[in-house]
């Protein structure tokens, strides 16, 4: 994965997340939600290994931003303490794992 598609992924689930935080409507908390589950997928393959605790922050996020809208089917109040702290831990996932340049970070080849 290259770099400019490796920011563009992290960006995308940060996005997401942001979406989901503002609680713009049904539609918009949907699109946000696929946004930070493909955002995660897509960086899955460079947040492995030693170092990358970023990527285990921005996979809990989105675990909790899905069970955060699972459960506000039941319960608004539960659900949406869960999405908050799922959005949460997925912006700071994205931030931390953002490199600025290739220097920085080089995303690993598989």
């Amino acid at each position: 994965m290259n770099l400019r598609l490796f920011q563009a992924a992290l960006l995308l689930a940060a996005a997401g997340a942001i979406a989901i935080l503002l609680a713009l409507g049904t539609v918009v908390g949907l699109i946000g939600l696929a946004a930070v589950i493909l955002g995660t997928l897509l960086t899955a393959p460079l947040g492995r290994g030693p170092g990358e605790g970023w990527w285990t922050l921005l996979a809990v996020g989105s675990v909790l931003s899905v069970i955060g809208a699972l459960v506000a089917l039941a319960s608004e109040g539960l659900g949406g303490l869960l999405a908050l702290l799922g959005g949460v831990a997925t912006v700071a996932g994205a931030a931390l794992g953002f490199p600025l340049d290739a220097a920085e970070r080089p995303p690993r080849e598989r």
